[in-house]
């Protein structure tokens, strides 16, 4: 006699249906929740259009802290001072991580990554003559888009640099960077009701004002 081993009874076409149907009914409550958190998020005026502070804000600042991870990936490579390694990753870290989070409420906004107006216009005549032309300089006095960014020869200065000359050069340039983005920030504060931008700006200035009281005295400390 031949053995005839039982099998697995296999789904039914309409098992199938029923968990194509619990998948559509999740994707559409997901989307839903978005849809909530969106309206509990910016409120019934709507999103923040193209030309706003908010907008401006968040492309301008991601350049911004752009720089900051592009000059701390170079002192970790120039430094084998751990404090100021461990400073460095922590400020490449946190600004990779705020860049994403402004990145992403531009795609929830439905605004383009890039906007059509000059670095810092949202800011007005603080930083922009006739709303065209940038004031703000780096920490060498070279004429800079936003407040406290390093010129091309600062960084061609850093890259040159290793030890403790590149680590003072390094934190010469990211306190005068840190200044600029405080200031950013106190600018969007001052310009802006929306909660997720206020409670990022806040988040920055708090953190940002901390590290320049601390390389300060990591840079007096190699005076």
């Amino acid at each position: 006699m031949t053995d005839v081993s039982p099998q697995e009874p296999t789904a039914s076409p309409r098992s199938r249906g029923e968990v194509v149907g619990l998948a559509v009914l999740l994707a559409v409550a997901s989307v839903l929740a978005g849809l909530v958190l969106g309206w509990a998020l910016f409120g019934r005026g709507g999103f923040p259009l193209d030309g706003s502070a908010e907008a401006g804000f968040a492309r301008d600042m991601q350049t911004h802290h752009g720089q900051a991870v592009e000059m701390s990936l170079l002192i970790d490579d120039r430094s084998s001072d751990p404090v100021i390694r461990i400073l460095a990753k922590d400020i490449a870290t946190s600004q990779q991580h705020q860049a994403g989070q402004m990145f992403a409420w531009l795609r929830v906004w439905g605004l383009s990554p890039t906007g059509s107006q000059p670095p810092m216009a949202w800011m007005g005549s603080e930083h922009h003559g006739r709303g065209t032309a940038s004031s703000a300089t780096s920490a060498s006095g070279d004429k800079v888009p936003m407040p406290g960014m390093a010129s091309p020869a600062d960084l061609a200065r850093l890259k040159a640099a290793t030890g403790v000359e590149a680590e003072k050069i390094y934190l010469t340039l990211m306190i005068a960077h840190h200044k600029g983005g405080v200031e950013m920030a106190d600018a969007v504060l001052a310009r802006s009701d929306e909660d997720v931008v206020v409670t990022l700006a806040r988040s920055m200035k708090v953190s940002q004002t901390a590290e320049i009281t601390a390389m300060q005295q990591l840079l007096a400390a190699r005076s």
